[in-house]
Order: structure tokens, then C-alpha cells, then sequence
């Protein structure tokens, strides 16, 4: 079993004191998703915060089965929401991960894998566009149907394949602001991320268009790149914080812009605003970005987040849809954004949501978390499932990039005939329905 000497971020007194705050009452194991998979303490928060507090002190080492406790968090953050306390238990995770990462060897091909995706991929949007292209043509050239018929792909591929959408290569113009529709009422920077922007090109489309409808001017600063949530999640803390000084620096070269004018940084992904949010964290130890930081942080908000407060134009045009809306975790437990999605899916006329059993619970994306724990993440999935199909819904609304890609995956496993859409494309086509654009009948054919 390998033996590893904790390193000096579970010995700082931040570590500790954050520990500290965890009073062990249990109310965590609850909202836990692993825990209810495995049902053992040390695949719960109090549990792990137990280990790491051992880790902190030198009464464990960094062993195997510690690294396998805390891989199997999904990090989605329930904890937080149900916690009296107040435990940072997202900040504890990421500590102890980037720790672990520093203390071992990884073998040569996961070497690659993590350099070719975290370093050359994700923060590339021109190189994953040509991924997403590539997976196109393979799902309309008959390909696909080959492979599937002749049972070509392992089941690695499988899973992987499942997570796909019909993937759309009508990508939005970066290059120039995006004008607004009707009278103005002011300008926003639009955050359009790497994934999301290569493989869901269609709700980063209606995002612009819903707040061109809204009367706000579009901007795309050009040298964004990824946010770092992969990065994290796998532990790669030094690389985040290479890539979140790009994106501040990216949109801040707009700062006088932004004095004039700009009134948010727009993202439309959970996970993606969770970090964008959280980079005063991440940078909070470097004396060139703190105030910058800062001044990036105040500014970003969710799609729904700026559209609950800023819909001008409310959606006029009926769809006739019986919905329900599974939250992003790190869009309701960590940003704290709840109720604002609800109160856009209400305003869309003709529109019935139906509320989930348990809308509070992961859907098992996490991440990267479906691609490295599959059989637990499936578990967690099969949970959600049963849930969403209790609600006996047309269409499963979610607000993050991870979540869209987990559900298709759901359907496509459980043999759903619901459809897995983004909340701005709801809002888009109730726009679109009553601009006569659309009709009703071919609404997400």
C-alpha cells in the first residue's frame, strides 16, 4: 500500500480551522449521494472530514484507501446546503485533492490522457470544435448505426458515446458583439466556456439571442479560455489558477468598457459559474490578482441569475409542455441560485413545472466524475431518474453542461422519451413561437 507524507497544505492553519467548523452531527450523511450508495461513514462528508483531519494531524498517511475515499466524492456539494455549521467542505476537497495529486506518480498513459484533455483540449476551443465536428460526421455519415449494429465500441466507449448529444456545429460568431433587439438596455461579456461551447453550440446560441431579445449588446472578450472545474475536480490546482488568471485578464482588458457600461459577466453553466465565482478563493494567496479578482467575482452571475432580474421582455409565446427541472448542484449549492430558474420556467405561458421528490440530489455528472466512477455514478443517475420519471415530464430542464450530457445518457439508459433541454432554449423558443418563427409541434424534434 502506498505510504505518502501529507505536504503543507493540510498542515496550514486555514486547513485546520476549516476542519474544525465540522461539529459531526450527522446532517450531511443524508444529503450525501455516495453515502446513500454505499452507506458506509467513510464515503460521507463527516466521515471524510474525519480522515482528512487525521491526514492534517499525521495519524494517517495519504494511503490508498484514503485516496479512494475522497475520489469517490463527487464534490457536488449537498453537504454545504444541509450543513448548520457552515463547513467549506468544497474548499476541503479541493485542498486535500491537489495535495494528493502532488504526492503521487502517475503512470504514462494517464499522464497523457490528463495533458492531452486539461492541456490541450479543454482550453483550446478551436481544437475541441474539431472534436465535436469529427463526432458529427460520425453520427450522421453512418457511422454510429454501424458501430452500434455490429457492437464495435467497448464498454468504455459505450458509456461515453451515451453522453453525446446530437451534436450541432452551427457555432455562434465570436468575433463581434452581438447586437441588441429593440431599445437598449445595456451590455453584457458572455462567458461561453469550452465544452458547452464545442458540443451544445445550440444553447450557448439561444443564451445570446434571449438577452439580444432583452435588449442587451453581447460581447465575447477573445482570449477566455476553459474555467478550471476539470481541472479541480481532478486535482490539478496550479493549472486552474493558470487558467482563471487568463479569463480575468481576458475580461478585464474591457475594465474601462465595464466603468461605462457592462453590467455582468454572463456564464450558463453551473459548474462553470461555481468556479468562475470562486476564483477570489483560488487566488486568494496571490498578491498580482487579489484585487482583480475581486473585481472579476463581483460581476459574474448565471444566465438565470441576471434574467430573473432583468427579463425586460417576458416570454409570450404558449408551449404547452409538462416540465421539470433538475438543478445543477453547483448552481443550487454552491452559487445559492434556486428559485430564480423556477421563476423563468413560470413565466413561459401554457409551460407546467413538476417539481422532482428530491430536486436537492446529484445527478451523478460531477465533473469528470460519470467518466472515472462509472458504476457509482450510475447508481447515483439511476436515483435521478426514477425521480424525473415520477413527474411523468415531456422535457428535463437543466442549467449546466455536465448535467445535459448525464441525463441524455439517463434516457438513452432507461428507454425516456423525455428530452433533455437548457432553460434558455425554453425561454428562446417561447420567444421564437411567438415571434412566428416556430410553432409548438416542432418544438425540440
Amino acid at each position: 500500500m502506498t505510504q505518502l507524507s501529507p505536504l503543507e497544505p493540510l498542515n496550514s492553519p486555514e486547513f485546520k480551522t476549516m476542519l474544525q467548523q465540522c461539529i459531526h452531527c450527522g446532517l450531511c450523511l443524508e444529503a450525501c449521494p455516495t453515502y446513500s450508495v454505499f452507506g458506509t461513514e467513510m464515503d460521507a462528508p463527516r466521515g471524510r472530514i474525519a480522515m482528512m483531519r487525521a491526514a492534517s494531524e499525521g495519524r494517517i498517511g495519504l494511503t490508498d484507501s484514503f485516496q479512494d475515499h475522497i475520489t469517490l466524492c463527487l464534490a457536488c456539494r449537498a453537504c454545504e446546503t444541509a450543513c448548520p455549521s457552515g463547513v467549506r467542505y468544497g474548499s476541503l476537497v479541493e485542498v486535500v485533492r491537489s495535495t494528493i495529486e502532488d504526492n503521487r506518480s502517475p503512470g504514462l498513459l494517464e499522464r497523457f490522457i490528463r495533458w492531452l484533455t486539461l492541456r490541450q483540449m479543454l482550453p483550446r476551443a478551436g481544437r475541441l470544435r474539431l472534436v465535436a465536428r469529427m463526432m458529427r460526421l460520425y453520427q450522421v455519415s453512418g457511422l454510429q448505426h454501424l458501430a452500434h449494429t455490429l457492437n464495435l465500441l467497448p464498454g468504455q466507449l459505450q458509456m461515453m458515446e451515451s453522453l453525446l448529444p446530437s451534436v450541432s456545429t452551427n457555432y455562434p460568431n465570436y468575433r463581434h458583439p452581438a447586437p441588441h433587439f429593440g431599445a437598449k438596455r445595456g451590455k453584457v461579456a458572455f462567458f461561453h466556456g469550452c465544452v458547452q461551447d464545442a458540443f451544445l453550440a445550440g444553447v450557448n446560441q439561444a443564451t445570446i439571442r434571449v438577452l439580444q431579445r432583452n435588449g442587451f449588446e453581447v460581447h465575447f472578450p477573445k482570449h477566455q479560455t476553459c474555467c478550471g472545474a476539470a481541472q479541480l475536480h481532478l486535482g490539478e490546482q496550479e493549472l486552474a489558477k493558470e487558467l482563471a488568471r487568463r479569463n480575468i485578464d481576458a475580461f478585464l482588458e474591457m475594465e474601462d468598457s465595464f466603468e461605462s457600461g457592462f453590467l455582468a459577466i454572463i456564464n450558463n453553466a453551473g459548474g462553470c459559474g461555481a468556479t468562475l465565482k470562486e476564483y477570489d478563493h483560488l487566488l486568494q494567496n496571490d498578491s498580482l490578482y487579489a484585487e482583480k479578482t475581486k473585481t472579476f467575482v463581483a460581476r459574474v452571475q448565471d444566465i438565470s441569475e441576471f434574467l430573473d432580474k432583468n427579463l425586460r421582455i417576458k416570454p409570450q409565446g404558449e408551449l404547452q409542455l409538462r416540465v421539470t427541472y433538475a438543478d445543477s448542484c453547483h448552481l443550487r449549492h454552491a452559487q445559492k441560485v434556486v428559485q430564480q430558474p423556477r421563476r423563468l420556467l413560470e413565466s413561459i405561458p401554457g409551460l407546467e413545472l413538476v417539481e422532482l421528490d428530491r430536486p436537492d440530489l446529484c445527478c451523478g455528472s460531477a465533473g469528470v466524475y460519470n467518466l472515472q466512477k462509472p458504476d457509482p455514478a450510475n447508481a447515483i443517475l439511476d436515483e435521478k431518474m426514477a425521480d424525473i420519471a415520477k413527474t411523468g415530464a415531456d422535457i428535463i430542464v437543466t442549467t449546466n453542461t455536465g448535467c445535459y450530457f448525464q441525463l441524455l445518457h439517463g434516457g438513452k439508459q432507461t428507454g425516456s422519451s423525455a428530452q433533455v433541454v437548457h432553460l434558455v432554449e425554453l425561454l428562446d423558443k417561447s420567444y421564437a413561437v411567438e415571434a412566428g418563427e416556430e410553432t409548438t409541434k416542432k418544438l425540440f424534434v
